[in-house]
């Protein structure tokens, strides 16, 4: 399958139509379900960060005045994506930095999103909840480094990403869960997911 790009931004807030703006970015890139290369770094925008938002990440004004500039480190991002279609948990949050930061620079965001968290509520609605750290548990997957840091939370959500992957393929019947599917899938009301599911198996099978 294509590479996927999956990705967790921590801000100074919930939305940068407010003035927030980001201040980590990580990108976990994927091939067939396997970890290929990695980005990640603090950026400095020019903003303070909340005293409240330093409590929930660690992240600090101090950290962020030794840290790149924002618009060098979104460049970055932005080259290392590439064309890749992207990955978020609770993605609308990350999409809304990821459009804000590049046009800033002028830079297109055209990739496509899909969403963890839409797609497990689809597949798993008997976890306890879909927050990221609880279906991290609830598959017995490794926790990767301290919550609401971007890496530890990409590298979360890619682990995530590959066991949704594995049950569309074992459970449904899917041989190809490529994000196309994922983009479906979240969008699908939940009644409709088990019709959906059993579409696409019998076209691997070419029933």
């Amino acid at each position: 399958m294509s590479p996927i790009a999956v990705i967790d931004f921590e801000t100074t807030g919930l939305s940068p139509a407010m003035g927030d703006r980001a201040t980590e970015v990580a990108i976990v890139m994927l091939e067939g379900g396997r970890v290929v290369d990695r980005f990640q770094s603090l950026m400095n925008a020019g903003v303070r960060i909340p005293s409240f938002i330093t409590q929930l990440t660690g992240i600090t004004n101090a950290m962020l005045a030794s840290a790149p500039d924002a618009a060098q480190v979104m460049a970055d991002a932005s080259r290392f994506v590439g064309d890749a279609p992207m990955v978020a948990h609770n993605a609308s949050f990350d999409r809304k930095f990821w459009v804000a930061e590049l046009q800033r620079l002028g830079l297109p965001a055209p990739q496509p999103y899909a969403c963890t968290l839409l797609v497990s509520r689809r597949l798993y609605p008997q976890a306890p909840n879909h927050k990221l750290g609880s279906l991290v548990d609830f598959h017995r997957l490794p926790r990767a480094g301290a919550a609401h840091r971007a890496l530890a939370d990409a590298e979360m959500a890619a682990a995530l990403l590959g066991q949704i992957q594995r049950d569309l393929r074992a459970r449904h019947g899917v041989a190809r869960p490529d994000h196309a599917l994922l983009m479906t899938l979240q969008r699908c009301a939940k009644p409709a997911v088990s019709a959906l599911m059993a579409k696409y198996a019998a076209a691997c099978t070419g029933q």
